[in-house]
């Protein structure tokens, strides 16, 4: 910030430098309590492997992704909004399917969805996609900022060869 010379301007720069480091310092104290517009929300979230099957169904498809968080703080997943229809999140538990409204993003790991596990749904379609069209969704969270991702169209049949099964090692999923 800059002031009309003259005056006692011997004195400000000195304060200007204390300003400064005042405020850098505090900028590396926010907590998770921290206003999200100023500070991360301590997440560090990316997605990846995600597609649709091409839907069998004119109103109803699923969709899958992994949700990774590299940062040291978990985060949720609160919603998932498309131009294409309605979009819930479904987790899978002992092979039960229920609709939540919120799903862990956990701190260090992933959220996967994958077929026969936890998946998004979408129904109400406005039109069927088909191979090689993609449909976009906005994934909303508790903390951090929407992501947009793309979601391309598979053939019905597609296996994901890696990406799904929330562990780095070989584990047969």
């Amino acid at each position: 910030m800059r002031r009309p010379a003259g005056g006692s301007s011997r004195h400000r720069p000195g304060l200007a430098a204390v300003a400064v480091i005042g405020a850098l310092a505090l900028a590396g104290c926010g907590g998770q309590d921290s206003d999200a517009s100023l500070a991360p929300s301590g997440a560090e979230l990316s997605v990846d492997s995600a597609y649709i099957p091409q839907p069998v169904s004119d109103s109803m498809a699923a969709g899958f992704l992994t949700i990774t968080n590299e940062g040291d703080a978990a985060d949720e997943l609160t919603s998932v909004t498309s131009g294409a229809g309605e979009v819930t999140v479904h987790e899978t538990v002992g092979g039960t399917m229920k609709e939540v409204n919120r799903i862990e993003v956990p701190a260090h790991g992933q959220l996967v969805f994958k077929s026969g596990g936890n998946h998004l749904m979408f129904e109400k379609l406005k039109q069927q996609p088909k191979q090689g069209q993609s449909v976009a969704v906005e994934l909303h969270f508790a903390h951090s900022d929407p992501v947009t991702v793309e979601l391309p169209v598979k053939a019905a049949t597609y296996q994901p060869t890696d990406g799904h099964s929330g562990h780095s090692d070989e584990s047969g999923h």
